[in-house]
């Protein structure tokens, strides 16, 4: 069969709902329009693992994709490609392929020129990278490199800059909802506060929004360095207040406490990124809150329940937003493509698909505006600046 032309797709970093149904609604419009389209697996490790030899086995690096292979799994969770947190611009001695060690033999290498080799031998035409700022900071490096390059933006955190939705927010902020309620029940029975650690390592966009929906009394977010005696005192007052005796914090695990020295780990080792594993913030504040409750409870302490939400609020099924969207996000990139257009990041701005330069991606961070959205004195979303502001409180009006 002749192609127009052949188009590869890979998912990199965290595993989010709403990958899925984005590689099928690209595999399924490009394969209409007569493109082969390529699923690289594991992210950015299969094109550097790739052997590009006639004869050699690359089936665990890429697999060609068909529109019976994604229709099975256009509802599912997570990615079926597989993905990993590979980078290979600084590629560990230790994760450099054995068929090219010979060739990279420092402690962190580039495998830049690797990556760029075995593009040119799958034959692929335009690159889709699905990913959040990690992943599409490498789709930017090849990008630079000639490579013809339109990425899709995911991440629960939303923090990719130049769009104000990536793939997984949604149900990251549904999942946060619906889990939060559950323990309520807990909360209540006991007469206790529940604190609630949350995804969001510099961007408090998963803590706030399901606090403005009312998950929570009160939330912490990385943007705003709190104090944890004014956020007990909070607390305990919302518990007085409230018919059943408890009441609920969510915490960024991103979030510090006020003279705190960096961010909350939960192992010191890093990824290829640069990241080291967050985590133990909300069991920090919750030890805090008990100890300190009896100062603002009339001497009587008050017992916490904390609980890290992880990758619950990543797994299962795409909520109805993460079904659409990366639908949309998909065939946005198709546009695209049979424009001749790359070297862009499909995007929504004030509530509209757009596109912008994939150079968004290594600019400016986004963050809550914390004036605009945050009360800080009250630690929870402002519910007066609503109007003309785009749907979800991000970023378009900068």
């Amino acid at each position: 069969m002749a192609y127009k032309g052949t188009i590869g797709i890979l998912t990199g970093g965290g595993d989010v709902p709403g990958l899925n149904p984005a590689i099928r609604a690209v595999t399924i419009r490009a394969r209409r329009e007569g493109y082969r389209v390529l699923g690289i697996r594991r992210g950015w490790a299969g094109l550097v693992e790739i052997v590009p030899e006639p004869g050699a086995d690359n089936s665990e690096c890429v697999v060609e994709l068909t529109s019976e292979i994604v229709s099975r799994v256009g509802r599912t969770g997570g990615t079926f490609l597989h993905t990993s947190r590979t980078r290979a611009s600084h590629l560990p001695r230790a994760f450099v392929p054995p068929h090219v060690a010979d060739r990279y033999q420092e402690d962190i290498n580039d495998l830049t020129p690797e990556v760029l080799r075995n593009l040119e031998y799958l034959g692929v035409d335009y690159l889709i990278p699905i990913g959040g700022d990690d992943t599409l900071s490498y789709a930017h490096r090849l990008h630079e490199e000639g490579v013809k390059v339109v990425a899709i933006p995911k991440t629960m955190d939303n923090d990719v800059p130049g769009t104000d939705y990536c793939i997984g927010f949604s149900t990251c902020v549904t999942r946060t909802m619906e889990l939060t309620h559950r323990l309520r029940t807990s909360a209540g029975s006991h007469e206790r506060i529940l604190v609630i650690e949350v995804f969001g390592r510099y961007a408090g966009f998963t803590a706030l929004a399901p606090a403005l929906a009312g998950a929570a009394d009160r939330c912490v977010i990385p943007e705003h360095p709190f104090d944890p005696r004014h956020l007990t005192r909070l607390l305990v007052e919302d518990r007085r207040n409230n018919p059943s005796r408890y009441s609920v914090a969510l915490v960024s695990e991103g979030a510090t406490m006020a003279g705190q020295d960096g961010m909350t780990f939960e192992k010191e080792e890093a990824d290829q990124f640069g990241h080291k594993k967050l985590g133990g913030i909300g069991d920090q504040v919750s030890e805090f809150i008990k100890e300190y409750s009896a100062e603002v409870n009339a001497g009587r302490q008050i017992n916490v329940v904390s609980q890290r939400l992880g990758y619950l609020v990543r797994s299962g099924d795409p909520d109805a937003l993460d079904s659409i969207v990366p639908m949309a996000f998909g065939n946005l990139a198709l546009d695209l493509i049979l424009e001749g257009r790359s070297g862009l990041l499909v995007a929504v701005r004030n509530g509209v698909y757009s596109t912008t330069s994939v150079d968004a991606v290594v600019g400016e961070k986004k963050l809550v505006d914390v004036p605009l959205y945050y009360e800080a004195e009250r630690l929870r979303p402002r519910y007066n600046t609503f109007l003309g502001k785009p749907l979800f409180i991000m970023t378009s009006h900068k």
